[in-house]
């Protein structure tokens, strides 16, 4: 049973997916060990440094079937890390196919190689996942930011009314910081996805002459790019990887902190998508709980969390770190998993999202027009000058709260007002629809910018 719930058979449908494990599953991360195992051998074996039967018998007996776990973990037990261990059986498993074969495996490499290559294989095919889902899930924001590019509502600052806005440039503002984490993560690619191979200290002595020719022929081998020189203790690329996934949920944070609050009762101007059961109480029949927003936000918290750990495991010591390299698989396998659970909940959100123009704009009016204040003051503005027409109209506001009447009654009170804007005037000033400035014209920028991508 997994001691994290995230990796559960139940909660593990909440917190992240199948397929996200599937790539950091421990299997899988032994296969990956043995691709680079056969992979290195057989460049080996062409540049001319170990026989081409060996390469071949080991390359076919580098089966994550042939691994004895039971023996492995022991192993790894006794030596601190499960290459020795993944070594002596994949030797063995090359002897039985080709004597002789197996003297050669794991030629030139050291411990640090295997894992980290392995782990940089397996982020390449998170990123790639990552990707897709985020490609997706702006797409859906997208078609709901044109969809409602005129769907006014009341834009709120410090949780209060504000001016308005649409539900489209809402919209637009969720999924522009998702278009920008597509850049950073095309961006982050060429920096991560890079082989290890510097053998015992970094310099790949025990291969003489042909050391960068083996690191860049398995890099080739492996479709990774060759760095200038081994990063045995140079793990930017890891803690950046783990930073961008902390920065995408804390986007995906924002979307959810907002489907929340617009979900409210007292708000209802959103609902997440729903379906018999869903976000139900155990003991209010009535109750549709924000349940995919809930665990966004957990998500996010849980891949933020970890966020420190990667980047303090940066400070290693001298050619080989001792301790904070063995962090950072506490740290990274999670943070995908997570964040890609965070992402799924999102895209589903965009997709299925319940928008009440209706409440909308009931909600927009309740506060009798002091939404427009804004408005009313900039039309003001040139007959008093923008200072004096901020004055008239706060007192106005004020006479409207305390009075519990409309801005435009509270403005009818003010003579010096009214020898200026007469009611048609006013009542123009506080259409809400215009007073909506670029808003149209930002969220053509936003989707020029993600159609980009789509």
């Amino acid at each position: 049973m997994p001691v994290n719930p995230a990796d559960g058979a139940v909660f593990g449908a909440l917190f992240g997916s199948k397929a996200m494990r599937a790539i950091f599953d421990e299997r899988a991360f032994f296969q990956r060990m043995l691709d680079v195992e056969a992979t290195l051998a057989e460049v080996e074996a062409e540049l001319g440094l170990i026989p081409a039967f060996a390469a071949r018998a080991i390359r076919a007996a580098a089966r994550v079937e042939n691994l004895d776990f039971a023996a492995l973990a022991a192993s790894t037990r006794k030596v601190g890390y499960p290459v020795v261990g993944l070594v002596h059986a994949l030797s063995a498993a090359a002897e039985t196919l080709a004597p002789g074969a197996g003297r050669y495996t794991h030629w030139g490499a050291t411990t640090q190689d295997i894992l980290d290559t392995a782990q940089v294989l397996q982020i390449r095919d998170a990123l790639a996942l990552i990707r897709s889902d985020l490609v997706a899930t702006i797409a859906a924001w997208a078609r709901r930011a044109e969809q409602h590019r005129q769907t006014v509502m009341a834009g709120r600052t410090h949780l209060q009314h504000a001016a308005p806005v649409t539900f489209g440039l809402k919209c637009a503002v969720w999924f522009m910081p998702l278009v920008e984490h597509l850049e950073r993560l095309d961006a982050l690619r060429p920096r991560l996805c890079r082989v290890q191979f510097g053998g015992a200290a970094g310099t790949l002595a025990s291969l003489g002459t042909q050391g960068l020719a083996v690191m860049e022929g398995l890099a080739k081998a492996l479709e990774l790019a060759a760095p200038p020189l081994p990063w045995h203790v140079a793990r930017d690329g890891l803690a950046e990887a783990v930073s961008f996934l902390g920065l995408l949920t804390g986007s995906l944070g924002k979307i959810a902190t907002d489907v929340i609050l617009l979900a409210q009762t007292e708000v209802a101007e959103l609902a997440e998508p729903y379906e018999a059961g869903r976000g139900s109480s155990s003991t209010m029949p009535q109750k549709r709980n924000p349940i995919a927003s809930e665990y966004i936000l957990a998500a996010m918290r849980g891949v933020q969390a970890l966020v420190p750990l990667m980047q303090s495991a940066m400070a290693q010591d001298h050619e080989r770190g001792t301790g904070p390299w063995q962090a950072e698989p506490l740290a990274l396998p999670q943070a995908f998993v997570l964040a890609h659970g965070a992402l799924l909940h999102t895209r589903a959100l965009a997709e299925g999202l319940v928008v009440d123009a209706e409440r909308m704009r009931q909600n927009l009016e309740i506060t009798g027009g002091l939404i427009l204040a804004e408005a009313v003051m900039m039309g003001l503005a040139p007959h008093f000058g923008r200072e004096e027409a901020h004055h008239r109209v706060k007192l106005a506001c004020d006479r409207a709260l305390a009075q519990r009447i409309s801005l435009a009654e509270a403005l009818a009170q003010d003579a010096a007002v009214q020898a200026k804007l007469d009611r048609q005037a006013i009542a123009e000033l506080m259409d809400p629809a215009r007073y909506l400035g670029s808003t149209e014209a930002f969220i053509d920028r936003a989707l020029a910018k993600a159609r980009s991508y789509f």
